[in-house]
């Protein structure tokens, strides 16, 4: 790792992981700030552990924080991400042994994420498993048949219950959150493998009308999933490669974590001058729907996701997303050490004909940052984007726009 007093925009543009074809050739500018474009990391270059492997909508691949964690921060600095997702920055960073602190306005956030830190064994989740009962018959308030075979749905609405009520009298314990999580993970999909009928993407519910559409076109009625089983294969792939030493840096993370909820740009929780280096990646412009693809997640979890869609920042317009990401950008010079770090990831919207790393230049400078470098890592579209239907070059995210800020020292 090279020191982390000494990094600058070129030897982060130009480590032993990036390619450099275009390194010889001077860089592009946003004003003042070089542009470095090429293709810094692969999604083979260092397979990501399986423990990532938790569908969520929007969210980066583990390659991206591995790479500015693995060069800006030493083991023991604090890792933080102000818009967690499904924390894939906290997870990366406490695989490398960090801390680690996350924020986000959605509680499903914490809820996919810390029982990945946590890890209990497979073991104590197989027991758990095994002692649930799942049987008897309850009553629901939406109607679910579309998605669901009768047991399989009657397995689910007992597991909920059971779930509600461990967290209600305080009893859950890290085995509870993590059947939680794989349970809230395996709600829908397009494989065997989920407790849904068929159904795209695996990272976002569509509307009851849209699914039985969906079993009209495949001819398909929803299947018996046996809930357990799935749950502790899911379990089972998700810890295949978690040796002792991973185990203990996860478990040592889990000790220190901190999980806030609520808005970015009001951490109040967080020290000033605590966090080394934070990896993010806001909301960009009104892109995603988090509250509704969500919908069925919230249900399961006793979520009100219209509530939480109220507080998720879907600007429409760059002036308006600008004013709500500058005053994340102040909250984060905040809590960032002197000399420290914010890899400012804004992806590519609408095809790329808006540039929102070059909105961000100004307004970091503004809060308080030297903004040392904009990197722009090129790669072809992934499995995921294909499953949407979208080809290369043609609608999405094809790069990964990032903004190097450090704070002065």
């Amino acid at each position: 790792m090279v020191a982390v007093a000494s990094v600058t925009a070129h030897n982060l543009a130009t480590g032993t992981s990036a390619k450099r074809s275009n390194t010889s050739q001077p860089p592009r500018r946003v004003g003042n700030v070089p542009v470095y474009e090429q293709e810094f990391w692969t999604s083979k270059q260092r397979q990501a552990n399986p423990l990532h492997e938790v569908s969520y909508r929007g969210c980066f691949k583990p390659q991206l924080p591995a790479y500015f964690i693995d060069r800006l921060s030493k083991a023991g600095d604090v890792i933080y991400d102000p818009f967690c997702g499904r924390g894939t920055t906290a997870i990366e960073a406490a695989l490398l042994g960090r801390h680690v602190a996350t924020n986000d306005v959605n509680p499903l956030s914490a809820i996919l994420t810390r029982p990945r830190l946590e890890a209990p064994l497979i073991a104590s989740i197989d027991v758990r498993l095994r002692a649930l009962k799942l049987v008897p018959k309850r009553r629901i308030d939406i109607d679910l048949t579309m998605f669901y075979h009768p047991d399989t749905e009657r397995e689910l609405l007992n597991l909920r219950a059971y779930l509600a009520e461990r967290f209600d009298s305080g009893a859950e314990d890290d085995a509870d959150r993590w059947i939680r999580m794989v349970a809230t993970n395996r709600l829908t999909g397009h494989s065997p493998g989920f407790f849904s009928a068929y159904t795209l993407p695996p990272n976002q519910a569509v509307s009851q009308e849209s699914q039985i559409k969906i079993n009209e076109k495949t001819g398909k009625k929803p299947e018996y999933r046996d809930v357990r089983a799935l749950i502790l294969r899911k379990s089972m792939q998700l810890q295949s490669d978690l040796n002792a030493a991973a185990r203990w840096r996860l478990q040592q993370a889990a000790a220190q974590a901190q999980f806030h909820q609520g808005s970015a740009a009001r951490t109040t929780e967080l020290a000033d001058d605590s966090v080394q280096l934070t990896v993010t990646s806001p909301p960009f412009l009104n892109v995603v729907q988090y509250a509704k693809d969500n919908w069925l997640r919230c249900w399961f979890n006793n979520l009100d996701a219209d509530a939480i869609g109220q507080g998720i920042t879907m600007s429409t317009t760059v002036a308006d997303w600008s004013e709500e990401m500058f005053a994340v950008l102040q909250e984060l010079h905040r809590v960032t050490r002197p000399k420290g770090w914010v890899a400012f990831e804004v992806g590519e919207v609408q095809r790329g004909t808006i540039k929102l790393e070059e909105a961000v230049v100004p307004l970091a400078t503004a809060a308080g940052f030297r903004c040392e470098a904009i990197l722009i890592n090129t790669q072809k579209f992934t499995k995921t984007s294909n499953i949407w239907g979208i080809g290369n070059n043609e609608r999405g995210t094809n790069s990964n726009r990032i903004v190097m800020l450090q704070k002065p020292g």
